[in-house]
């Protein structure tokens, strides 16, 4: 998703002077940012260390690599609310929920990556967070993971990840679920293969095992079903994703869009009319920047796992982390 934002930023100037002002005007615009480390102030993780690249001193590069590892959490906020969402198989409920929760680690060569999912229903201590309107929330013990989006939105939902995993997010980003259906129409859809039927009536997807060529509200149903598969906890529902963003990153591979100037607008104007970030990434400048740090990253070089976890013994549809290989986990990752 990181290389999709940078690659179909990067060519919004390709058709014209005047074309191009108006699209990165637009385009800009769409992005929408929460200043996380204002909110936040120091009392968080430490920054991974950054240093020199071995190379550095040989050549002045004109694009050098950077040279610090970057970690990332990528929510995706499920909206139900309004008629385009429950078109797209929302409910009937208002407000959005953070129903997907990856940290995306970046190595410093920027050369391989690492998605982490975290399990929507894990049981964790959530802290106190300062909310824009004042004051704070309480501590909360025994919370659900994505109970911090709900109560504190981003600035909440970084500092429970931060607080659950040790890790510094160096950015957030935050990206719509119907925005999601969107981007994947803009690709002309993504092709996935599934182990099993898959038969909800909750996310309205009924698929037979096999390969199967979605459209975005078809890839939208996957990312939320739960309950056609497995045993409908939200552990299935995370294989599924994960098997969608690698077959999402695939597709964008096979993409000639910096040839095709219409349909990169198109691609770039979904990504970024779902779009929120932190205030370090909130521009298309930023994220061509990122982006452009990402070329040589193939879908190949993203490892997909998810954070360990057991059975919460106070609620057996609830989970916890399995310790030490979740602190094992999270270690790599500083």
């Amino acid at each position: 998703m990181l290389k999709a934002v940078g690659l179909t930023l990067a060519g919004t100037l390709v058709p014209g002077i005047a074309a191009a002002g108006w699209a990165y005007w637009h385009l800009n615009g769409n992005i929408k940012s929460v200043d996380i480390n204002s909110a936040l102030g120091d009392d968080r993780p430490a920054r991974a260390l950054t240093t020199p690249s071995a190379s550095a001193s040989a050549a002045a590069s004109a694009s050098p690599r950077p040279s610090g590892a970057l970690n990332i959490l990528v929510l995706g906020s499920d909206s139900r609310s309004g008629k385009a969402n429950q078109a797209l198989g929302g409910g009937d409920s208002s407000g959005a929920r953070s129903d997907t929760a990856m940290v995306v680690h970046i190595d410093a060569g920027r050369t391989r990556a690492t998605v982490v999912s975290i399990p929507r229903d894990t049981l964790v201590t959530r802290p106190s967070c300062p909310l824009a309107s004042g004051g704070s929330t309480a501590v909360a013990y025994g919370a659900m993971f994505n109970s911090a989006y709900s109560v504190g939105g981003p600035v909440c939902a970084v500092k429970t990840a931060e607080s659950v995993t040790g890790v510094r997010m160096d950015h957030y980003i935050e990206i719509d679920f119907s925005g999601f259906a969107k981007l994947v129409d803009a690709l002309g859809g993504v092709t996935v293969t599934t182990d099993e039927d898959i038969d909800d009536d909750d996310s309205h997807l009924h698929l037979k095992a096999g390969t199967h060529h979605l459209n975005g509200k078809q890839a939208l149903a996957l990312a939320r079903t739960r309950h056609g598969i497995g045993d409908g906890s939200d552990l299935g529902r995370i294989g599924l994703q994960q098997n969608l963003v690698k077959a999402l990153l695939e597709r964008i591979s096979t993409q000639n869009l910096l040839t095709d100037p219409a349909k990169l607008y198109e691609v770039a104007d979904a990504v970024t009319d779902s779009l929120t970030t932190d205030t370090g990434l909130d521009s298309l400048t930023e994220l061509m920047t990122l982006g452009k740090s990402l070329g040589g990253l193939e879908p190949a070089d993203v490892r997909t796992v998810m954070m360990p976890v057991v059975t919460a013994p106070s609620d057996p549809n609830r989970v916890v982390a399995k310790e030490p290989a979740a602190t094992t986990l999270w270690e790599s990752l500083r």
